[in-house]
């Protein structure tokens, strides 16, 4: 016989008590599923991805070259690659090195005289590389190392070159070993003496670390090289299968893009064009460099690839408002618009639908290209909304916050020209777990509450319901092992991402929209090796919420040292979910009494899980932490969650209890 409690006041009371030991540790958390709250806007489960470290290249694109339009010169002295120094703050001192480009990657075959740069009138961008061939019959040629190679898996892309002379043919070779039987060549013979693209594939016979791709010249007289490229052949129109696979997993309901910092020193306009000829820039905010390969065309597709909205960042730092607003056209107008036809030029006549657009990015910040004043930014922020709306008059426009003075000012001048305003959280390691999460929920908090201070002190705000958008959030710390703030993330930041979900859902009435960041490799909640992903710890989390959370919010009264709780009805209200985040390392022992609701023996759900808060993710062990089916055995009313968990489960609601619920 099945064991069912009830209470007629629907109330979930949750004790919890130390493991082995009888004296509960906490009160009761009380849960009134009768008591629900704003729906929980899918935005909330959006992400952000910057043109920063490996987010976009080296992540989410799949070219595995990393100067291919030569913004270095190849001059062979000096090492393509260097050590910085991070300034991210981390517990084992004040950053850690990582890689950065700082000089070509591509390195000279024969002497190195006979590799020298064009400035007249180059193939894109400043300068290319010309190989000089002297007719001796030694071949000269440049390569790039450092490529991961796969054994058994196909390599597709292409060489952009002109020969003067009598240059008899070109080498493209595929290198994994150091002798000729571990090397994969295509043949160009006789180029011609303008610019032409010459494609190639190659099968990797064996596995390598630092694969090469050389090109190599034989004759008399000289070839200029504009650009190369290679790709993995299972790319999807240049993104990676594997990212985008992963990707789709997280189901993120919207993408912002390009920036963050980055975008206050882009000009949208190095982005669209033919992608061969888009001008290599450095990077304005970051190190590295900017190849311009995914500009608006790439990232609107993107979006259609994985089933996303777009959420496009505008300058406002070193931009300026006609910029703003021809942007705004050449996306959102039709084709006989000045904009649209340059857009119907570049191979899309329909125009894209985009309604979300952040004017600017922490212009509060000294760090940021073009800060100001806030009296000034104030009137730049109202400039740039009239134009976007003249544009689009559908435009859903996101202001610059930062809870405090620069909130409260644009809240008072800016609420006309706002549908949503802008916050950014990070957050640093604790070593106590329960507080390193809590620091997180702390901060969101802290955040709504001077928000609903603002709607009281400002007139006619409340009216205007302006929402949050936390378009940057995460934790932010440690050693940068995949590139720039490239850190790992533990079971213990699963943990505080959880729970961080859970203040967002108790503010549903102010959090519209929140955009983890920076999704891959930078802070990222996928991870990318040259020939592998897998989903972070918190990327686990942002997974099963997004997939199985409720989506109506009740009221939650809880005083539990610990342990987080929240509880949502699903849309039609057949079930509640209930999710608890032990912060702790022991189980935990939950009593509940449930009224309306099936208490059946065994509760189904999901947990992640680990005894260790260390515990991580990389790519030879993908799934140390991860999403795992449980059903929970119900006791006399009575269920355990394990230590350092998310457990999310489902109480189907009684048919006959619909009524009451106010379905």
């Amino acid at each position: 016989m099945k064991h069912v409690q009830t209470l007629s006041t629907l109330l979930l009371a949750v004790v919890l008590l130390t493991s082995g030991c009888s004296e509960a540790t906490a009160g009761p958390v009380q849960i009134d599923a009768r008591e629900t709250k704003t729906p929980i806007s899918p935005y909330v489960y959006g992400q952000f991805i910057e043109h920063l470290g490996r987010c976009i290249y080296g992540g989410i694109w799949a070219e595995m070259l990393e100067d291919r339009k030569f913004f270095f010169p190849v001059d062979g002295k000096q090492s393509g690659w260097d050590l910085h120094k991070g300034k991210e703050v981390s517990w084992e001192g004040d950053g850690v090195p990582y890689e950065i480009l700082i000089a070509s990657p591509w390195q000279i075959l024969g002497p190195p005289e006979a590799v020298t740069m064009n400035t007249v009138e180059p193939f894109v961008g400043d300068h290319d590389p010309v190989i000089t061939l002297d007719g001796a019959g030694e071949p000269r040629g440049i390569y790039h190392p450092r490529l991961a190679l796969e054994k058994g898996r196909e390599y597709t892309g292409y060489i952009i070159l002109k020969a003067l002379g009598e240059v008899g043919r070109v080498e493209v070779a595929l290198q994994w070993g150091n002798d000729a039987a571990s090397e994969a060549v295509a043949v160009i013979e006789q180029p011609g003496d303008a610019f032409m693209k010459h494609p190639f594939t190659f099968t990797a016979g064996g596995d390598a670390k630092d694969g090469r791709l050389a090109i190599l010249c034989l004759g008399k007289g000289a070839v200029h090289i504009g650009a190369v490229s290679l790709m993995p052949a299972d790319n999807v129109d240049g993104f990676r299968k594997d990212v985008l696979a992963l990707l789709r997993e997280l189901d993120a309901p919207v993408y912002r893009w390009p920036g963050g910092n980055f975008v206050s020193g882009y000009d949208w306009r190095d982005g669209i064009g033919e992608r061969d000829q888009r001008p290599p820039r450095k990077n304005p905010a970051w190190t590295g460099i900017e190849h311009n390969d995914m500009g608006i065309h790439e990232y609107l597709h993107f979006c259609e690839l994985i089933n996303t909205e777009p959420f496009i960042a505008l300058n406002t730092g070193l931009g300026d408002v006609t910029s703003a607003a021809a942007e705004v056209e050449y996306i959102t107008r039709a084709a006989d618009t000045p904009e649209g036809a340059k857009r119907a030029a570049n191979g899309r006549t329909e125009p894209w639908k985009v309604k979300f657009w952040a004017v600017g990015n922490e212009m509060y910040g000294d760090w940021q290209l073009g800060h100001m004043p806030l009296e000034d930014y104030v009137k730049k922020h109202t400039a740039v909304v009239d134009a976007i709306r003249a544009v689009s008059p559908e435009a859903q426009c996101i202001g610059v916050g930062a809870a405090g003075e620069w909130s409260e000012t644009m809240l008072t001048h800016c609420a006309d020209h706002m549908e949503l305003i802008s916050e950014h959280l990070y957050w640093q390691h604790k070593d106590d777990v329960t507080k390193h999460v809590q620091v997180a929920v702390d901060s969101i908090d802290r955040v709504a509450e001077a928000h609903r201070g603002y709607r009281d002190s400002i007139p006619g705000l409340k009216e205007k319901d302006i929402r949050i958008a936390l378009d940057e959030w995460n934790y932010w710390y440690g050693p940068n092992l995949y590139g720039e703030i490239g850190v790992r993330y533990f079971m213990r930041d699963a943990l505080g991402c959880a729970a961080a979900l859970h203040a967002m859902f108790r503010h549903s009435d102010l959090y519209f929209m929140a955009n983890y960041a920076q999704t891959v490799n930078v802070i990222g909640a996928i991870k990318t090796t040259g020939t592998d992903a897998w989903l972070e710890t918190t990327g686990q989390v942002l997974k099963l919420y997004r997939h199985h959370f409720g989506t109506i919010p009740v009221e939650v009264e809880a005083e539990v040292p610990g342990v987080d709780v929240a509880a949502a009805w699903t849309e039609d209200r057949s079930a509640l979910t209930l999710a608890a985040v032990n912060t702790t390392g022991k189980p935990k022992t939950l009593q509940l009494e449930v009224d309306e609701l099936a208490l059946p023996e065994n509760v189904s759900g999901w947990t992640i899980q680990h005894d260790d808060p260390e515990a991580y993710n990389d790519e030879k062990n993908k799934d140390t932490v991860a999403i795992q089916e449980v059903s929970v055995p119900v006791t006399n009313g009575s269920l355990e969650v394990p230590p350092y968990s998310v457990t999310l489960l489902v109480v189907p609601a009684r048919e006959q209890s619909t009524a009451v619920l106010g379905k």
